[in-house]
């Protein structure tokens, strides 16, 4: 088996050379003269600097962290660990620096496609636009975590030391996710109550100064900050099924036997091979992604939203298909393969729930509210964002359970892994919504015409459905990816057998798990502060600018707004106000641990941290779905309204809805998302300090 364990690095840089030839074909397209491509730079500009100043940030902490890990875990693989914790952090944000490069690049070669070309090649171009960010997150955790592996498969510390990688990943998504968030709600709150509300020009204007920093954000929150977010879940789901079968294959050595090598018919000697079946599964799942992008290309010249669905949902059943051959292969039965089955299925049945609730009747039935003013659209929004949770949360628990009758603990591992096998495909999707977006605001500030428009708006309204499934998907696998770190500390920390009749075990579990479920309501309330107050920075400057400067307001010639003070203050405020949710993440699960075991001694502090986790995933999930579909609903609200219902635009039915929008957007696009981040930081952060509990 040991010399299959470079396929999965190789496999990686075959689809990191891949993603490298399509940018290259997109850069070589036309990118336009003049106006649009000035306004193409000042967007790709805009968004350089937000990465460059994020990376400045990121290396101060991740410098701290790792010197932590060098000199204070007194474990003897502490040093490898710092090593790998840096390898996440360089890993994640390449991929996320690739995918931001080439969605600013991407945007004005749609716009130049959809005017001179047609929707089919502007749908390309977008496509393959978002498939180079998909491609470089599932190659750089194959490249990462396979290099790892295979390096260290022969140490009893590999699952170890490969969480000191996902921890990296889980820091530099931590700030894309959050400080990507906050700065792209500060510009779009800002840019519309100013512009569409207060002044009554249309939406991506070019006389609004905070429209640049509008399209800047539309990058930085959903095609950085979705990349990291999901290749944080994309390797942590990886490290803690291999974290749980490495446990399983000590045991079974030691006791001769082990009830998982039972059910999944292995044998002893076979153990050490369930470590390697993630990784295979997610190497496998690279092409079955490469294979989907071509179903996408072969049916771009039909209904985009078709092409997108049959892309995503065809590179899904090829991988349960793979699954089942990989465990073949491994000499096991199908319950491995049932298990990855049950993730994938819940992946698809999480991201169809969120698209009704956030583009289907619910939507409608806010739009209507909307005639007797905001507050009904605000009553509506939030009773569809508590509804739709259920069936997600049901689809949750169903998985879990039927992936642990299946094959244990590590069934429920490789749920996490089957949900995000093919995340090629599925972080290509999700990026082609703000290539697109995009698209459509270059061309509205471009003044390229009504049928440049019609294209760009029309792939618009597609990638604002896949942006919604995108965060519903991620939201899913966010949850399994932690339930399966969790399991891992529980294993590692050695409590998966205390006592519940024991009065000290029982308070002190439940006492974590109060603690746990105070994160994700503290965490949302300063992530909604942070927009809130930056919006009010932005909302301020683009006053001054309509009011200073002279006939900015009335489109005069000559009259350009300062987009870069915008796009500065959006930037100043996203990196100033991350470093609490930061801290938030990163310091709880270290207090309580360690908190705890100073007060009670023995396992007590890892009994009170295991409480805490389950408190803030359960939390987390809650309120991530609630915010994420409540914003996403008020958003296609306001945008069937302007498709001509109710009045249209400019009626008093859309700008209740306008203000539905507003309130939406920090919770869709920062604290919604912003709780995937919390949680999985949370637990593999307690993974990397079970042994010191």
């Amino acid at each position: 088996m040991e010399e299959l364990y470079f396929m999965t690095p190789l496999a990686g840089i075959i689809g990191l050379l891949i993603a490298a030839v399509i940018l290259v074909s997109i850069v070589k397209k036309p990118g336009g003269e003049g106006k649009v491509a000035e306004i193409a730079e000042k967007i790709h500009k805009g968004a350089m600097v937000f990465m460059k100043r994020e990376f400045i940030l990121i290396s101060i902490f991740a410098a701290v962290i790792a010197l932590a890990l060098f000199f204070f875990q007194d474990q003897a693989y502490g040093k490898l660990q710092a090593g790998a914790f840096l390898f996440g952090c360089i890993a994640s944000s390449f991929a996320g620096f690739v995918g931001m490069y080439t969605a600013t690049k991407a945007n004005v070669r749609t716009t130049i496609a959809a005017k001179d070309e047609g929707a089919a090649a502007a749908l390309n171009v977008a496509f393959f636009g978002g498939s180079v960010m998909g491609l470089t997150v599932a190659s750089m955790g194959l490249i990462g975590l396979g290099v790892l592996f295979w390096k260290f498969s022969g140490s009893s510390h590999v699952a170890e030391i490969m969480e000191g990688f996902a921890m990296g990943a889980s820091l530099v998504a931590l700030f894309y996710r959050v400080g990507g968030g906050i700065f792209t709600k500060a510009a779009d709150v800002g840019a519309d109550l100013v512009g569409k509300v207060e002044a009554g020009i249309p939406e991506d204007d070019p006389r609004n100064p905070g429209v640049i920093a509008d399209n800047v954000g539309d990058n930085v929150g959903d095609v950085a900050g979705m990349g990291s977010d999901i290749f944080e879940s994309y390797c942590g789901a990886q490290i803690a099924t291999i974290a749980i079968a490495g446990a399983v294959a000590v045991r079974a050595v030691e006791t001769g036997g082990h009830a998982l090598l039972d059910k999944v018919g292995a044998t002893i000697e076979q153990a050490q091979s369930l470590m390697f079946l993630p990784l295979a599964l997610t190497t496998v799942g690279l092409f079955c992604s490469l294979l989907g992008i071509l179903l996408v290309k072969a049916m771009s010249s039909k209904d985009p939203a078709s092409a997108l669905r049959i892309g995503t949902i065809g590179s899904a059943i090829i991988f349960i298909g793979a699954a089942f051959a990989v465990c073949a292969n491994f000499g096991l039965n199908s319950n491995p393969a049932i298990a990855v089955l049950c993730g994938a299925v819940g992946g698809i049945v999480i991201g169809l729930v969120t698209e009704h609730y956030t583009g289907g009747k619910p939507i409608r039935d806010i739009a209507a509210q909307g005639e007797t003013g905001v507050a009904t659209v605000m009553i509506a929004g939030l009773s569809v964002g508590l509804r739709s949770v259920a069936i997600p949360l049901l689809t949750l628990s169903a998985t879990i359970y039927a992936s642990y009758q299946a094959a244990g603990l590590y069934g429920v591992g490789l749920a996490a892994v089957g949900m995000l096998g093919t995340v090629g495909i599925t972080m290509a999707i999700d990026a082609y919504g703000p290539v697109a977006d995009n698209a459509g605001g270059i061309a509205e500030m471009a003044a390229m015409g009504p049928e440049t428009r019609k294209i760009t708006d029309g792939l618009d309204a597609v990638g604002n459905t896949t942006a919604a499934i995108g965060k519903g998907f991620a939201i899913g696998a966010a949850g399994l990816a932690a339930l399966a770190l969790i399991t891992a500390f529980i294993q590692k920390a050695n409590i998966q057998n205390f006592n519940f009749l024991d009065e000290n075990v029982l308070s002190t579990f439940f006492v974590g798990l109060f603690l746990g479920g105070i994160v994700p309501f503290l965490n949302g309330a300063i992530t909604m502060n942070a927009v809130g107050e930056a919006a009010f920075e932005m909302i301020t400057e683009i006053r001054r600018q309509f009011r200073e400067i002279p006939g900015l307001l009335e489109g005069k010639e000559g009259a350009e707004p300062d987009s870069d003070k915008c796009v500065d203050i959006a930037t100043a405020a996203a990196t100033k106000r991350m470093i609490l949710p930061a801290i938030l993440a990163v310091g709880t699960p270290l207090a309580v641990g360690f908190g705890f075991k100073a007060i009670g001694g023995g396992d007590t502090g890892a009994i009170a941290l295991t409480g805490c986790l389950i408190g803030a995933l359960l939390g987390c999930i809650l309120m991530a779905l609630m915010m994420s579909n409540a914003g996403g609903a008020w958003d296609n609200a306001k945008k069937y309204v302007e498709d001509g219902h109710h009045g249209g635009k400019g009626s008093p039915v859309h700008e209740a809805c306008v203000v539905g929008d507003t309130v939406g957007d920090p919770f869709k696009d920062t604290s919604g998302p912003s709780m995937n981040i919390i949680i999985n930081v949370m637990a593999i952060v307690s993974l990397v300090i079970a042994g010191l509990l």
